[in-house]
Protein backbone atom coordinates (compact mmCIF):
# COMPACT_ATOMS: atom_id res chain seq x y z
CA UNK A 1 0.00 0.00 0.00
CA UNK A 2 2.72 2.68 0.88
CA UNK A 3 4.58 1.74 -2.02
CA UNK A 4 1.81 2.55 -4.13
CA UNK A 5 1.19 5.75 -2.29
CA UNK A 6 4.61 6.89 -2.57
CA UNK A 7 4.85 6.30 -6.56
CA UNK A 8 3.62 9.75 -7.58
CA UNK A 9 6.64 11.47 -6.71
CA UNK A 10 8.03 9.31 -9.35
CA UNK A 11 5.14 10.14 -11.61
CA UNK A 12 6.09 13.88 -11.49
CA UNK A 13 9.26 13.77 -12.27
CA UNK A 14 8.73 11.49 -15.42
CA UNK A 15 6.08 14.33 -16.56
CA UNK A 16 8.18 17.05 -15.96
CA UNK A 17 11.21 15.68 -17.76
CA UNK A 18 8.63 13.70 -20.76
CA UNK A 19 7.29 17.95 -21.20
CA UNK A 20 10.72 19.46 -21.21
CA UNK A 21 9.60 21.13 -17.79
CA UNK A 22 12.68 21.82 -15.16
CA UNK A 23 13.03 19.45 -12.15
CA UNK A 24 10.42 20.02 -9.49
CA UNK A 25 12.10 21.08 -5.91
CA UNK A 26 10.45 18.96 -3.06
CA UNK A 27 10.87 20.25 0.57
CA UNK A 28 9.67 18.86 3.97
CA UNK A 29 8.31 21.52 5.98
CA UNK A 30 7.69 20.94 9.88
CA UNK A 31 3.85 20.15 9.19
CA UNK A 32 3.47 18.66 5.73
CA UNK A 33 5.23 18.62 2.11
CA UNK A 34 5.95 20.71 -0.45
CA UNK A 35 6.32 20.71 -3.87
CA UNK A 36 7.51 23.59 -6.16
CA UNK A 37 6.98 23.13 -10.12
CA UNK A 38 9.05 25.41 -12.45
CA UNK A 39 7.75 26.29 -15.87
CA UNK A 40 10.81 28.37 -16.50
CA UNK A 41 14.58 28.40 -14.68
CA UNK A 42 15.79 31.19 -17.11
CA UNK A 43 13.70 34.01 -15.56
CA UNK A 44 15.03 36.88 -14.05
CA UNK A 45 14.80 36.60 -10.74
CA UNK A 46 15.81 32.82 -10.35
CA UNK A 47 19.10 33.61 -12.60
CA UNK A 48 19.60 36.60 -10.33
CA UNK A 49 18.83 33.61 -7.06
CA UNK A 50 21.72 31.56 -8.80
CA UNK A 51 24.23 34.78 -8.99
CA UNK A 52 24.27 35.74 -11.97
CA UNK A 53 25.27 39.31 -12.81
CA UNK A 54 22.88 42.12 -14.58
CA UNK A 55 24.95 41.39 -17.99
CA UNK A 56 24.89 37.66 -17.43
CA UNK A 57 20.49 37.62 -17.18
CA UNK A 58 21.00 40.11 -20.22
CA UNK A 59 22.64 36.92 -22.02
CA UNK A 60 20.92 34.52 -20.99
CA UNK A 61 17.10 36.50 -22.14
CA UNK A 62 19.08 37.03 -25.41
CA UNK A 63 19.83 33.51 -25.63
CA UNK A 64 16.02 32.83 -25.03
CA UNK A 65 14.97 34.96 -27.70
CA UNK A 66 17.38 34.72 -30.32
CA UNK A 67 18.44 30.69 -29.94
CA UNK A 68 22.33 31.65 -29.28
CA UNK A 69 24.84 34.81 -28.38
CA UNK A 70 28.68 34.58 -29.63
CA UNK A 71 31.23 36.58 -27.95
CA UNK A 72 31.13 39.63 -30.09
CA UNK A 73 27.73 39.93 -29.20
CA UNK A 74 28.34 39.75 -25.58
CA UNK A 75 30.47 42.45 -26.20
CA UNK A 76 28.33 44.85 -28.14
CA UNK A 77 25.03 43.57 -26.02
CA UNK A 78 26.48 44.88 -22.49
CA UNK A 79 28.92 47.21 -23.49
CA UNK A 80 32.14 44.86 -22.08
CA UNK A 81 35.70 44.03 -23.32
CA UNK A 82 36.50 40.90 -24.97
CA UNK A 83 38.02 39.51 -22.07
CA UNK A 84 35.31 40.31 -19.52
CA UNK A 85 32.85 39.02 -22.08
CA UNK A 86 34.90 35.82 -22.25
CA UNK A 87 35.24 35.20 -18.35
CA UNK A 88 31.41 35.52 -17.71
CA UNK A 89 30.27 33.76 -20.91
CA UNK A 90 32.84 30.80 -19.47
CA UNK A 91 31.03 31.26 -16.19
CA UNK A 92 27.67 30.90 -17.72
CA UNK A 93 29.56 27.09 -18.96
CA UNK A 94 30.60 26.54 -15.68
CA UNK A 95 27.60 27.52 -14.44
CA UNK A 96 25.71 24.51 -16.46
CA UNK A 97 23.53 27.25 -17.94
CA UNK A 98 25.34 27.98 -21.14
CA UNK A 99 26.19 24.98 -23.65
CA UNK A 100 29.64 26.20 -25.75
CA UNK A 101 29.52 25.31 -29.22
CA UNK A 102 33.03 25.28 -30.79
CA UNK A 103 36.35 25.54 -28.83
CA UNK A 104 37.29 29.21 -29.58
CA UNK A 105 37.71 32.07 -32.14
CA UNK A 106 35.32 33.17 -34.27
CA UNK A 107 33.24 29.96 -34.82
CA UNK A 108 32.37 30.13 -31.10
CA UNK A 109 28.38 30.00 -29.70
CA UNK A 110 26.91 29.67 -26.71
CA UNK A 111 22.95 28.26 -26.34
CA UNK A 112 21.06 27.65 -23.34
CA UNK A 113 21.30 23.98 -21.89
CA UNK A 114 18.15 22.06 -21.64
CA UNK A 115 16.29 22.70 -18.71
CA UNK A 116 16.20 19.52 -17.21
CA UNK A 117 20.09 19.56 -17.57
CA UNK A 118 20.74 23.30 -16.31
CA UNK A 119 21.66 24.23 -12.49
CA UNK A 120 19.36 24.02 -10.26
CA UNK A 121 16.98 22.17 -12.44
CA UNK A 122 19.14 19.20 -11.14
CA UNK A 123 17.44 18.78 -7.57
CA UNK A 124 16.37 15.12 -6.20
CA UNK A 125 13.89 14.32 -3.80
CA UNK A 126 15.41 15.44 -0.21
Amino acid sequence: MIERYGSGIQRILDDCRNHGFPTPEFKELEYGFQVTLYKDIYTEQHLSKNGLNKRQIKAVIHVKERGRITNKDYQMLCNISERTATRELSDLVCKDIFDKIGTTGRGTEYTLRSQNDAKGAKKKPE
